[in-house]
């Protein structure tokens, strides 16, 4: 964002002048002082632990066009613009607010879920970069924070978006959909994900559905037509539904076949002839996420030549069902986040790639499940076990969940309790053979990657 000016900036931020100065615009907006360059904007967010007004005189220092900012402090550059407001994250998701009617015309998908959310942002910019200039949500820039930093990061000129929207609690997502203005609403899975705060699957239907509600008459609302709430979403959009994956649906995939490095399969859509997917990387699920992506792509105008092309090419965030070669075995890395449906997924894809593989998971706590956390380890526990898993290691302190998982796990398969990264490694030295299949998979706070850095230094990226 570089086209806009100081008077749009004030206008845009609801803020008042505290002082005027003489630079231009001339850089995009930053939250980061040490990410400060001439002519860009500066915004000062507070946290509980942190105060960006207290920067702020030094970012006007380092050539800061303008300065946002909720409490004047320092002595700030004579040539730099001053913009006080009351709260300076409101004012954030205003100026985004604001830039994105500036990208107008622009084709927006909007994606949530309780899983699969940023595997299918990453398969819709493939499939969507095949035509447009296109970009999407980097990283997990999805929360009230990340996507107007998402929005604003848009250059003049994009056709298309896909912005990705997270929340944890009730209300978070409807001012991320009025910041994002989608037309196309993707809504992955509806899962058991912030059971701790949402209280039930209801409550987080209800929420994930702000998505359907928010999209225009003439949109389109994409969901898995095997969703328990799928009779919900469509009950609760404006738009015209379009539920994918199911025998009758306008998209779906048939003679579907999944080796270690992929799945291949016939993508249907309505109306057109079947073409030839092939997707890189593996797991029955990741199969309903491309066809979540390709529903997209239709509704925008793509062939089934640049869908096909764009699910070929199309790369992972990091940490997502990625597959390895290390001191002879197969590790598989799916550590960015879990829930309970993606610890079930990764579990059911590693076990069907076994072929003469033994299969060993390592797993770490689940975060924000509140009172059903104890029960949801457990059934992963057991449906590791019912694979057939050589073993199971489970790292992390031991807790309830930690100890729930370890028991219904242990009934049927050896499996063992490290409290940290280097002991789990040193059990697995013990355990782990060449030729065998190891999954590492935990929510992003039980920090999996270090586990498996630990017994594969290999892997470790080099800085």
């Amino acid at each position: 964002m570089t086209s806009m000016t100081i008077e749009e900036l004030q206008l845009a931020s609801g803020g008042k002048m505290a002082a005027t100065g003489s630079r231009s615009i001339t850089a995009g907006l930053t939250t980061d002082s040490r990410a400060v360059v001439p002519g860009c904007i500066f915004l000062a967010l507070c946290g509980e632990r942190f105060d960006g007004n207290n920067f702020a005189a030094d970012a006007s220092q380092q050539g800061a066009a303008a300065v946002v900012v909720s409490r004047l402090q320092g002595e700030y550059a004579a040539d730099c613009t001053v913009i006080l407001v009351e709260d300076t994250l409101e004012a954030l998701q205003s100026i985004a607010k604001w830039w994105r009617g500036q990208l107008a015309p622009l084709h927006v998908v909007g994606l949530t879920g309780s899983s699969g959310k940023t595997s299918t942002k990453d398969m819709t910019l493939a499939v969507l970069g095949q035509k447009y200039r296109a970009l999407a949500t980097k990283g997990n820039l999805n929360n009230h924070i990340g996507v107007p930093l998402s929005i604003l990061s848009a250059p003049q000129g994009t056709q298309a978006a896909i912005w990705e929207m997270g929340m944890n609690h009730a209300g978070e997502l409807a001012p991320l959909c009025e910041m994002v203005q989608p037309q196309i609403g993707i809504i992955t899975t509806i899962g058991s994900a912030h059971l701790e705060y949402l209280g039930s699957r209801e409550n987080i239907a209800q929420e994930k559905c702000t998505v359907a509600r928010a999209l225009p008459a003439d949109g389109y609302m994409i969901y898995p037509a095997t969703d328990d709430f799928a009779a919900m979403i469509a009950e609760q959009t404006a738009a015209t539904p379009l539920p994918v994956g199911g025998c009758d649906c306008a998209v779906r995939a048939a003679n579907v076949r999944s080796t270690a490095l992929g799945s291949s399969y016939d993508l249907c859509i309505e109306g057109r002839e079947p073409v030839r997917i092939n997707l890189p990387v593996p797991g029955a699920h990741m199969v309903s996420n491309s066809l979540l992506a390709a529903a997209a792509g239709w509704k925008l105008g793509c062939t089934s030549a640049q869908i096909a092309a764009g699910l070929a090419q199309a790369s992972l965030t990091h940490g997502r069902l990625a597959c390895y070669e290390a001191e002879g075995c197969t590790v598989v890395d799916d550590t960015y986040n879990a829930n309970p449906e993606s610890m079930k997924a990764a579990l059911d894809t590693v076990a069907a790639l076994r072929g003469s593989k033994r299969c060993i998971a390592v797993l770490g706590k689940m975060g924000e499940l509140g009172q059903g956390g104890i029960a949801a380890h457990a059934e992963v526990g057991l449906h590791a076990a019912s694979l057939g898993y050589a073993a199971v290691v489970v790292v992390g302190p031991n807790c309830p969940e930690i100890e729930a998982l370890c028991q219904a796990a242990g009934e049927r398969v050896p499996t063992a309790q490290a409290d940290t990264a280097a002991e789990a490694a040193a059990l697995l030295r013990g355990l782990v053979q060449p030729g065998d299949a190891v999954l590492f998979k935990g929510s992003r706070s039980a920090g999996m990657e270090r586990t498996m850095y630990e017994l594969f230094p290999t892997l470790k990226p080099t800085k």
